[in-house]
């Protein structure tokens, strides 16, 4: 799926522990992010996405960056782990990414346009989570004979049986092999009827439904639910149930309405430490479950990464426990990142000392503030604490809170 970036909204259905608190959106601040494609893997979440680059201003995507939690509140930027041109016949648009484990290795199905202009499925493979990622086919691993190959969802069923499901504005999938890179039989078209997905009104050619594009396949209970942003634009996200994986499909209604001015959306969906957790929110404030001794820095509102800089960030600490936090930052629009250019600042919660230290910062990048202040606020169930403003110039610092 493709998002303008200024018109951009994460969905991401979730399991954790904790306490209530509202935390600022989007979660990720530092690069357009877009198409979120969580997986959990050795109790950790693993978030990839694609983004806009910078200066774009339609959709100019070229790489799937990914970033990891333990606690749903500090994150950490992996960078890119994967770019379009990892894949030798692939011309351009890094759209929405879906990951998978399988059998020790990670499989990343990815749509990109193709050597023909036209857009296929890709699908690379590494030993870890992170990277290298590398293409194993040198060719797309699905590539219909109509079009709209976007947006691939993975799913496999208790039995080891894998799905790949995709398409805009119509929907396909095929059996996975056991190898993952390969299918069997043909690629199906899933009916487009209005039982499965809705009534669109109006005659809208190749859209009879309300199905738009960017499908997520999930399993509860023995049900299996097909999520899917729906049109007309702006999207919002539906779903359909069934009790086979491959249909057929019962239109369920919507899960999450049109909200603003989101032009396209996307959902991911995934299980995450035991309980299940919904809720509704609007746009400026996503509720969090955060555990004691989580490092939260709010940033302030922006629309793009730049339009305003870092200066008195806000770091909320959660009583509680024991924490650490890693502030990183780099210049944001190109890939100096990996030579080094980027900063680090480590802080760390002394929860029985009431004590927050700010470690020395280490590196540097062109651009990077010198000096800012920290406005430091404990966060304890049942207390409002006033922030403590502390200068910061790069040297270790400690408060007491």
């Amino acid at each position: 799926m493709k998002y303008n970036k200024k018109q951009r909204l994460l969905t991401v259905i979730l399991m954790c522990i904790g306490y209530t608190v509202n935390a600022q959106n989007p979660i990720i601040q530092t690069s357009y992010t877009a198409d979120p494609a969580p997986m959990v893997y050795n109790d950790n979440l693993y978030l990839y996405i694609s983004h806009d680059e910078d200066e774009s201003t339609w959709f100019t995507m070229n790489d799937w960056r990914l970033y990891t939690t333990d606690d749903m509140v500090n994150w950490t930027d992996h960078g890119a782990v994967l770019k379009y041109d990892d894949f030798s016949w692939a011309k351009g648009d890094a759209w929405a990414p879906q990951c998978i484990e399988c059998g020790g290795k990670f499989y990343m199905y990815v749509p990109v346009i193709a050597q023909n202009n036209r857009p296929a499925v890709g699908v690379a493979i590494a030993d870890s989570p992170y990277w290298p990622f590398f293409d194993p086919l040198g060719k797309p691993l699905v590539q219909s004979e109509i079009y709209g190959d976007i947006d691939p969802t993975v799913f496999i069923d208790d039995d080891g049986q894998a799905y790949l499901y995709w398409g805009n504005p119509f929907l396909y999938y095929v059996k996975l092999n056991e190898d993952m890179i390969s299918y069997s039989g043909e690629i199906v078209n899933v009916p487009m009827i209005e039982e499965s997905f809705g009534k669109r009104e109006g005659d809208v050619k190749d859209r009879p439904t309300l199905y738009e594009e960017g499908p997520w396949l999930y399993k509860r209970n023995k049900l299996y639910y097909l999520f899917w942003p729906g049109g007309p634009l702006p999207e919002h996200i539906g779903y359909s149930t069934s009790t086979l994986p491959t249909g057929p499909w019962k239109y369920g209604g919507t899960i999450m309405t049109t909200e603003g001015g989101v032009f396209t959306n996307h959902q991911g969906v995934i299980d995450f430490r035991g309980q299940t957790i919904s809720k509704l929110s609007p746009l400026d404030l996503i509720p969090l479950y955060v555990k004691g001794g989580s490092i939260l820095p709010i940033g302030p509102d922006v629309q793009y990464a730049e339009e305003k800089k870092w200066d008195d960030l806000e770091i909320r600490v959660y009583k509680g426990a024991n924490g650490t936090f890693v502030l990183y930052e780099d210049e944001f629009d190109n890939y100096n990142y990996e030579n080094g250019q980027y900063s680090e600042i480590i802080f760390s919660w002394n929860d029985s000392l009431r004590t927050l230290t700010i470690d020395n910062r280490k590196g540097s990048y062109m651009g990077m503030l010198q000096q800012r202040n920290f406005n430091i606020i404990l966060i304890e169930p049942g207390k409002t604490n006033q922030p403590q403003q502390i200068a910061y110039n790069g040297s270790k610092v400690s408060v007491k809170l």
